[in-house]
């Protein structure tokens, strides 16, 4: 992937230095990921040639201490709500008008919640530069009568125009203090893959490329599914043992949704950053393992009085969205339509804790054979018929 990087990104050196074009950016969506990547953009855009200095931020408008969040990152260059500990450049601007905040740009950044993703397009449609770029980091994807829907095919449908996907072990305020980490790059065409390699690739903010765009987001979306799994484990005290059984098992059906679901993903795809990383960081720490283990304790402890999904969302995340019980939903939708059940024991197990009152300790109930080699599988079941 260096080679490429390297090639593409000479290629890209010598076009924009005859052209004299630069790139400008605008970055969709001001939470906490959305900040902790305007941070990396805006570095990135002082320092490289390629891109213009100035960066503007989508930021939907709320009411912060009286008064308009946009105008208190404005005038401290902190976003007081979602990144309350971290500077953002000087060059990074809030803006609360959708329309205005794409003025000129020639790159888009789109980091709010899947479930927006569509109707936001659509304000945008008609107000765009011509040759506009775009990349999701969106951990999502949408569900319609034809099956899954990718975040970048959303993009692509509702305004015309290529889109990367970038997604990996990303926490935001570990991104934001600066420790080191990794993200996945899925790209279609390798000059844009390495323009979008360039925006983001920093030293502690390591960027890899792969080919094709399905992987990354179908991984960063079940994973927060698997996640649930791993909150429940926690509130039962299993253990590092189990949980690390049941992230291998999620992985397994991760890779075996996007496969069944979409061609060109590649196994290797699995362990970088958007593969296997994300899972570990996302079952260790993320948000959804820490609402998913107080759910759980909360049915353990209260029994039919226990908490809802929603308002341990409320309490603990301060605005922002969980996304595996969203996912969770969707996915056993498709799978119960497809007549795919069967094949996915660990995702649909996930659901049916979740929403139909299935016991939290169900969780390490997984058919013994469904993970067995296939050949060892027919074997088995040759024998118990004959015995």
């Amino acid at each position: 992937m260096a080679s490429i990087t390297a090639k593409a990104l000479d290629t890209l050196e010598a076009t924009f230095a005859a052209s004299g074009r630069e790139e400008k950016v605008a970055i969709i969506g001001a939470g906490n990921w959305g900040s902790a990547a305007a941070m990396i953009i805006g570095r990135n855009c002082a320092k490289l040639d390629i891109f213009d200095d100035n960066v503007t931020v989508w930021c939907l408008e709320e009411k912060v201490d009286g008064g308009n969040l946009t105008d208190v990152i404005n005038s401290t260059h902190v976003n007081v709500k979602y990144l309350p500990d971290h500077k953002l450049p000087e060059n990074v601007r809030a803006e609360p008008d959708l329309v205005k905040s794409v003025a000129g740009a020639t790159l888009l950044v789109f980091v709010l919640p899947h479930q927006f993703l569509a109707r936001t397009c659509k304000t945008l449609k008609g107000h765009l530069a011509e040759n506009v770029k775009a990349i999701s980091l969106i951990k999502g994807i949408d569900f319609d009568d034809s099956g899954p829907q990718l975040m970048t095919n959303v993009i692509k449908r509702e305004l015309g125009i290529e889109a990367c996907a970038l997604s990996g072990a990303n926490i935001a305020n570990e991104i934001a203090a600066g420790k080191f980490c990794e993200s996945t790059i899925g790209y279609e065409s390798k000059e844009t893959g390495a323009l979008f390699f360039a925006l983001f690739n920093e030293p502690n903010f390591r960027i890899s490329l792969v080919q094709g765009v399905a992987a990354p987001q179908v991984f960063g979306a079940i994973k927060n599914i698997v996640a649930l799994g791993a909150g429940f484990c926690d509130a039962l005290e299993m253990g590092n043992n189990t949980k690390a059984a049941l992230m291998r098992i999620g992985l397994i059906e991760m890779y075996r949704f996007a496969t069944q679901y979409f061609q060109g993903v590649d196994t290797a795809t699995m362990v970088e950053s958007c593969g296997m990383a994300d899972l570990i960081t996302t079952c260790m720490g993320g948000r959804n393992r820490r609402v998913a283990e107080a759910y759980a304790r909360s049915r353990l402890e209260k029994g039919d009085d226990h908490r809802t999904w929603e308002d341990l969302e409320a309490e603990m995340l301060n605005g922002q969205k969980l996304q595996g019980t969203g996912a969770a939903k969707e996915v056993f939708q498709i799978l119960t339509r497809d007549n795919l059940l069967d094949k996915f024991p660990f995702l649909v197990t996930l659901y049916r804790i979740a929403f139909e009152g299935k016991p939290i300790e169900d969780v390490v109930h997984i058919p013994e054979e469904h993970f067995l080699p296939s050949s060892l599988t027919s074997k088995a079941a040759a024998t118990v018929a004959s015995a």
